[in-house]
């Protein structure tokens, strides 16, 4: 009977390797294996009626209502056309520059990405603004396709990202201290990618040449009026959000809520939000978030059977032989991930994967803040390896026929590196990753309870009155 739990993890992977949906196979599995553990005696009948209060607990948590938040506001700005309009006055401004589409790119893609929290759309959204102009204006295909893939990646590290709202629940961690926490290595990631640009364009300006449709002649004053328009108050947007939830003036609910207002209302201001664009925007967002609430409650279920099989005892007993503690720890988890991410999406590894390290990390005392934010990165390297990357094979499904694959992945080789470099650098400085303030000490000498007297005295009043 102690193999009950390896074998239900061994069907789950069959499963997800046949092809059935992720979210079906996890509760028909868990029903499968909560039954036989039932019959064998393992445990009540009644241990599985926690899964009703699971469920309850998932529709009761405030973190989660900001999933729909999230996606709702990256939809909106892009069904009315805001990040299209960023991408256009920041060309304006950047373009006439060697290398200047690709740092439109980046720092569109950038934002775009934060909201939107999807690799995969992400990649298709910047892939479809900014590669065709790219490709127009003589871009190395390498370098245009490469921009647009590590943009579009970078959905799993910047806040607000509903990643990092997922991650936070299944590592059982704050998601404001987890907003905190990637806000340096994405920061970073930004500002790599960047400097790769200006590097490669000093060194071979003829792979990415100033954009020939803009005139060279106009003011300088005017463009950066506009950019300072169509880029600043979307950008402002996400700033304002991020910055109520680190100050505590709103929970990232509100902070999501705060920013689908201010995106409605860009939307009316700039004459682009229609209630065709509106109706779909919300049947799009229904479709997402109904789909990962499918993939909570069937992952839920999974794993209440299987830590009432003790598969936990299972896992801990798996990484037992790891050498060198803690780290080493880290590192075969790191490289796990890694591996796993070639063959699973993100909701599927957050899903399933995940919750299984939780025990073993929280009994070897890692920080779960630095470990959520090292395994974020991680997936996102993971994303772009070629040939196995989800976001080399969603830029090829929009990439014209004039690009060849092999370019694709050549184009993503420079960016990977960077992303495994900050992978190396949160491993040796997690002090990277910021930590939210320590409580104030208070000494118990500080502490003077006084407690008043039972009975009144002459000349007062009792307080237990």
């Amino acid at each position: 009977m102690e193999l009950l739990a390896p074998a239900m993890f061994v069907c789950l992977v069959a499963a997800l390797f046949v092809g059935f949906p992720v979210a079906f196979s996890l509760a028909a599995i868990a029903g499968v294996f909560g039954l036989i553990g039932v019959v064998t005696g393992r445990f009540e009948a009644s241990f599985l009626s926690a899964i009703f209060f699971r469920v309850q607990g998932l529709f009761n948590n405030d973190n989660l209502l900001a999933l729909p938040m999230l996606v709702f506001m990256g939809l909106l700005l892009e069904r009315t056309g805001i990040a299209e309009g960023m991408f256009i006055s920041l060309n304006r401004l950047f373009g006439r520059v060697p290398g200047g589409l690709a740092y439109t790119t980046v720092i569109v893609g950038a934002v775009l990405s934060g909201i939107t929290g999807f690799v995969s759309a992400s990649v298709i959204a910047i892939g479809l603004i900014a590669l065709p102009v790219m490709l127009r204006s003589g871009y190395d295909h390498r370098l245009a396709s490469g921009v647009v893939a590590a943009t579009g990646t970078l959905a799993q590290v910047i806040p607000p990202s509903l990643v990092l709202i997922v991650l936070a629940e299944q590592m059982d961690v704050s998601v404001t201290d987890l907003y905190r926490g990637a806000l340096v290595p994405s920061l970073l990631l930004i500002g790599a990618y960047l400097a790769y640009v200006f590097v490669l364009t000093q060194m071979s300006p003829d792979t990415a040449p100033p954009d020939r449709s803009l005139s060279t002649g106009r003011a300088i004053g005017p463009l950066v009026g506009q950019a300072l328009i169509a880029a600043g108050l979307p950008l402002g947007l996400v700033i304002v959000v991020l910055a109520t939830i680190y100050l505590g003036v709103a929970t990232p609910t509100e902070g999501g809520a705060i920013g689908v207002t201010g995106t409605l209302l860009l939307g009316l201001l700039r004459s682009r939000l229609t209630l065709e664009k509106l109706h779909q925007a919300m049947v799009a967002t229904g479709i997402l978030v109904s789909g990962l609430m499918f993939l909570l409650m069937g992952a839920s279920f999974f794993t209440l059977v299987f830590r009432g099989l003790d598969g936990q005892r299972w896992i801990q007993a798996l990484f037992s032989h790891i050498p060198a503690g803690e780290i080493g720890f880290v590192i075969f988890v790191s490289l796990s991930v890694f591996l796993i991410a070639f063959v699973l999406d993100f909701f599927e590894i957050a899903f399933i994967v995940l919750p299984l390290i939780v025990p073993v990390a929280q009994h070897l005392g890692v920080d779960m803040i630095w470990l959520t934010i090292l395994l974020a990165v991680n997936l996102q390297t993971s994303f772009m390896h070629p040939p196995f990357g989800i976001a080399i094979y969603n830029l090829r499904s929009i990439t014209p026929s004039t690009v060849r694959t092999v370019d694709i992945y050549w184009g993503a080789v420079p960016f990977l590196c960077i992303q495994l470099v900050m992978v190396g650098l949160l491993i040796l400085v997690p002090q990277l990753v910021l930590k939210p303030p320590p409580p104030a000490s208070v000494s118990p000498r500080d502490i003077n309870i006084i407690i008043p007297p039972f009975l009144e005295t002459p000349g007062s009043v009792s307080p237990w009155k």
